[in-house]
């Protein structure tokens, strides 16, 4: 046809034009204002004065990596305290608060962090800070308190265990970490959660809440001078001290390997439910988000399932034989080594042809360069989708803080897109055969036994 060269172009090379035009001329417009406090708290400052909104983000080092394993969840539980009440509001005048000025305070904790967010309009930024710097310095941990939130955690915990995609994430995360604090679930388990006292979450507070152990990230409509006011008038009295010693200071260098003592051997774990679709998590220990080959990793990943319906994975699995509405994997890059893992739902009796296919596309992009159009489209979906990362206050107040976290450089926003355009096919084929591993995998299944087929060829 007269048009048909143009249909030959990628619709991933169109996102890639437009999406790193606007990456270009918005990246410039992220200028970080760094400075350390008297306090030793870490502060980055993005001034953006279009809409008259403030964004926090105080990123702190407290996690499944800071606690002890019999008391697994204490760090979630801490974070979920700070709005139950301080030494000056209850939690029910918290609540009111934050509704009354129509903002947004919220503390959630991942496998490596905690973070408290606050998020105000500028005319009432003296308020919201009050109230950011109450829960963050004057938690009460009020015992009443603690025993509700504990007995809710759990409740939804039991409730949880009715979904087959949650029993395999867990059975999953176990099999690949073993005791590893990323074996097991951020929020603790039920049994782990009964033993947490008040004394313990006390003292994980004090150990681990303190300025020099903390990221504050802060974008939006203040002036250097409004927030060196604010941090001078709220935060200067936050006691600098030391951090306790945990994980995220104990594993420094060396084999980013030797902290998590995974079996060498393959392990298959079956979890019987009466469900019509079986949930399938299959994968291996990954690479931690700290590892040069991260870029490379996510190109490979994009080809083999990252990359939705443009994906190996998807276009067999899903297009051709029909198994699955949808198919992913994943690498989770985390401060420590996470997980890479392939997650689909089929029903029973096609289990074992889907792990089989799994294991089949994993070998083929370990044994054969990936094509030329793969990786272009790859590349470009990777670096045209960077800035949806950075194109709201929020997004940039959290993106600031984990790269910090992670030190990813001052520089990472405009090295980003050559990070990944310097990947080549040769770089692709050896992280695959370096990170995925179809022989020694970690496979969860969670469906119905009495219908389940799980022949399938290792």
């Amino acid at each position: 046809m007269k048009n048909s060269k143009y249909r030959e172009i990628s619709i991933y090379s169109l996102i890639f034009i437009f999406a790193f035009l606007f990456f270009i001329s918005s990246s410039h417009a992220v200028e970080i204002r760094r400075e350390v406090t008297p306090n030793k708290l870490t502060v980055l400052q993005v001034e953006r004065h279009n809409l008259p909104v403030v964004m926090v983000t105080l990123l702190v080092k407290a996690s499944p990596l800071s606690e002890p394993g019999d008391k697994a969840g204490i760090a979630y539980l801490t974070s979920k305290m700070l709005n139950e009440g301080t030494s000056r509001r209850t939690s029910s005048g918290i609540s009111g608060e934050i509704e009354f000025l129509g903002a947004a305070l919220d503390a959630s904790t991942n496998y490596d962090f905690t973070t408290i967010s606050l998020s105000v309009l500028k005319k009432d930024i003296e308020k919201g800070f009050d109230l950011f710097s109450d829960i963050l310095l004057n938690p009460s941990f009020k015992e009443d308190e603690l025993k509700r939130k504990k007995e809710l955690l759990k409740g939804a915990l039991r409730q949880r265990e009715e979904d087959p995609s949650f029993v395999a994430n867990k059975t999953f995360i176990k099999e690949v970490f073993g005791g590893h604090p990323y074996g097991r679930l951020v929020e603790g388990s039920v049994e782990s959660i009964d033993a947490i006292k008040r004394e313990d979450v006390v003292n994980f507070y004090h150990r681990h809440y303190l300025p020099a152990n903390a990221i504050l990230s802060v974008v939006g409509d203040l002036t250097p001078r409004e927030l060196d006011s604010l941090l001078k008038k709220y935060l200067s009295g936050w006691s600098a001290g030391a951090p306790g010693i945990n994980r995220q200071t104990e594993t420094a260098s060396g084999n980013e390997t030797d902290s998590i003592a995974v079996p060498a051997r393959g392990e298959v774990v079956l979890v019987n439910k009466d469900v019509t679709q079986a949930s399938i998590i299959l994968g291996n220990l990954g690479i931690s988000r700290s590892n040069p080959d991260y870029y490379a990793v996510q190109v490979m990943n994009y080809v083999l399932g990252g990359g939705g319906f443009a994906s190996r994975l998807m276009k067999i699995v899903r297009d051709e034989m029909g198994l699955t509405y949808s198919i992913y994997s994943a690498f989770v890059g985390n401060k420590e080594p996470g997980q890479f893992e392939v997650e689909v739902q089929t029903k029973n009796g096609s289990a074992g042809a889907v792990i089989e296919e799994i294991l089949k596309q994993i070998r083929l992009i370990m044994t054969a360069p990936v094509t030329d159009q793969e990786l272009s489209d790859a590349k470009a979906y990777l670096t045209g989708s960077f800035p949806r990362r950075l194109e709201t206050s929020r997004k940039v107040a959290d993106f600031l803080a984990a790269v910090q976290f992670y030190n990813l450089g001052d520089d990472y926003i405009e090295k980003y897109p050559e990070y990944i355009n310097r990947v080549t096919k040769d770089d692709v084929l050896r992280v695959a055969k370096k990170y995925l591993d179809p022989e020694n995998y970690k496979l969860a299944v969670v469906g119905n036994e009495k219908k389940l087929i799980m022949d399938f060829k290792k």
